[in-house]
């Protein structure tokens, strides 16, 4: 019997299917968030296979609530889950994302598939989401200063540095890029 189809949009890559989050997902998900590596810039400390669970579940609720939230990355190739990402609003404090902040974009990717350009794949596609189906005016990417990884996918969207800003109740570098400059820069854009 096929698995339900996850609430939200589901977006493909010449390599990569995203698939909004959904219980199928929970051990590729979980293998990916236990990493202490992976997690050193965005939580610091892996998680827990009952954190994972409660994430899917929040991060469906969202789907259903806002018609965006995090994505599963399953290689089309192998059909093995090997990162997530997100279309969110970002937010100063607190558990939930705040509809008064701006978009956020953001990834992450086990580490066997680091250096392979696959973290801006993803990102071209769920930015070109944002943008023509959410209708983004302007689309913002954070990430912990000591992460030059995410900094360069951040740079290749196309995205300026507005410097170091505070979301998540912590100092982040903060990037950004309006519609007009994402359609006037970017070959998926126009």
């Amino acid at each position: 019997m096929a698995a339900a189809i996850p609430i939200g949009q589901v977006l493909t890559t010449q390599r990569l299917r995203l698939e909004p989050c959904h219980p199928d997902h929970l051990i590729g998900l979980q293998t990916l968030n236990a990493d202490p590596v992976v997690m050193q810039y965005i939580t610091g400390r892996p998680e827990t296979p009952q954190e994972t669970a409660a994430m899917i579940e929040r991060v469906q609720a969202r789907w259903a609530k806002w018609g965006y939230s995090w994505w599963t990355f399953i290689e089309r190739d192998s059909g093995q889950v090997i990162g997530a990402g997100c279309i969110q609003n970002l937010r100063r404090s607190g558990s939930e994302p705040d509809a008064a902040c701006p978009l956020e974009i953001g990834w992450r990717l086990r580490q066997d598939r680091w250096h392979r350009g696959l973290a801006s794949e993803a990102a071209v596609a769920m930015a070109a989401f944002a943008f023509d189906t959410l209708k983004a005016p302007t689309l913002y990417a954070v990430c912990d200063p000591g992460n030059p990884a995410s900094l360069a996918v951040m740079r290749r969207l196309g995205m300026r540095e507005r410097g170091v800003e505070r979301w998540y109740e912590r100092p982040l570098t903060t990037c950004e890029i309006t519609a007009a400059e994402w359609r006037a820069g970017h070959p998926l854009g126009r």
